[in-house]
């Protein structure tokens, strides 16, 4: 990555337009800033961060991602993620269904669990190769940190705004708890460049998903990347995706369907993909890193009904159907294992290990459709 110069975002394509939340202002509880969060979180999920304070820790963990990528695949491959419904580890591309046509993708993750960083030299769920293991305290977990930080100052204002008890939240997504929270770094590949062939015909390669149409199912994801777009989503009651511009020092918050469901459905979790990058981008590598907060894995999901009169107002207002969609009778750690799961070519079969169901959306089955509709789009 460092010394290549990647071309700008082209202005040509569908974009959509995401509030920037200062980070700064956010913690010394400015109250526009939180207005904003607010209204950012509640409409579509998705923002803007800047001033985060993670930018050389974010670096730090692209530079230990590449290195560890650049490993052959069969030393990769001792470190597998497998197909029972764990995510940390190494999964090669390929491996993860991008639709329910059972299409794979086409990039490659490294996940680091939250808790194996955090108890590092100690092992809490598995080991990963040299170039993560001698990584771990001076670019994991600084890294891992920052983005707590984050997070649980995220989580403190939606706690505020929806009526929670001062740590409702926070309890749930408890540092010390074993849990799905996880350090991701990926990396897809370019396109090939359009082939030409005689009488001036020239074949194109098609746009392949990195990763299908989906909701994270976490609470908070803070994402960075290196300049390359790429990342879609697809706005509640509309059917055309549309591009996140990336933005030199800002990340990318979304909310995941943890929250979704606590709240009762007021803060929102969007469905959104990623394609190659738009224009003279999309041949060149794309390289993410995201911390993904997610609840304690023994905390049972459900909307906070009995904590907040607000949470109760939104459930009571749907009907008896869609409440129970609102509680899952899951823990977080077998809804993290059957979403994870039913993205996994080998384990990929009908019902409840299938596509449709690892992409999430339970809660929000319109919107759900109307992205699984929307898949072969790029608009």
């Amino acid at each position: 990555m460092p010394g290549v110069v990647l071309p700008s975002f082209p202005e040509n394509v569908l974009i959509q337009t995401l509030p920037v939340v200062d980070f700064d202002l956010l913690k010394n509880e400015d109250f526009e800033e939180t207005e904003k969060l607010w209204d950012a979180a509640t409409k579509l999920g998705f923002w803007y961060l800047k001033n985060h304070g993670a930018g050389d820790e974010a670096d730090g963990m692209f530079a230990m991602g590449e290195e560890t990528m650049d490993l052959p695949l069969e030393e990769k491959l001792k470190f597998s993620s497998g197909v029972t419904g764990g995510s940390f580890g190494y999964k090669a591309a390929g491996l993860n269904v991008t639709d329910d046509k059972g299409t794979p993708d086409t990039a490659e993750f490294l996940n680091v669990a939250k808790d194996d960083i955090l108890s590092y030299p100690t092992i809490t769920h598995r080991s990963y190769p040299d170039a993560v293991q001698r990584r771990m305290d001076d670019v994991l977990k600084p890294f891992v940190d920052k983005s707590l930080d984050v997070t649980c100052t995220v989580l403190r204002v939606f706690e505020k705004k929806l009526g929670l008890q001062e740590g409702s939240l926070l309890r749930r997504h408890a540092i010390g708890d074993p849990s799905g929270s996880e350090a991701r770094c990926i990396r897809n590949p370019g396109k090939t460049r359009p082939t030409i062939i005689s009488e001036g015909k020239v074949i194109e390669a098609p746009d392949k998903l990195a990763l299908g149409a989906h909701t994270d199912f976490g609470s908070l994801s803070f994402l960075h990347h290196n300049k390359l777009g790429g990342l879609q989503v697809l706005a509640p009651g509309t059917s055309t995706w549309h591009y996140v511009k990336p933005i030199q020092g800002h990340a990318i918050c979304n909310v995941g369907d943890a929250l979704t469901i606590f709240s009762g459905g007021i803060l929102r979790s969007a469905l959104h993909r990623v394609l190659p990058a738009p224009g003279e981008q999309a041949f060149f590598t794309r390289w993410s890193v995201v911390f993904f907060l997610r609840p304690g894995a023994d905390v049972m999901l459900h909307a906070l009904t009995e904590e907040s009169s607000f949470v109760a107002d939104a459930i009571a207002h749907l009907s008896e159907e869609d409440r129970k969609k609102f509680t899952p009778n899951q823990t977080a750690g077998e809804w993290h294992a059957r979403r994870v799961r039913g993205r996994k070519v080998a384990s990929n079969v009908n019902g409840t290990n299938s596509y449709r169901s690892s992409a999430g959306m339970e809660h929000n089955p319109i919107a759900f459709q109307q992205g699984i509709s929307e898949i072969e789009s790029a608009a």
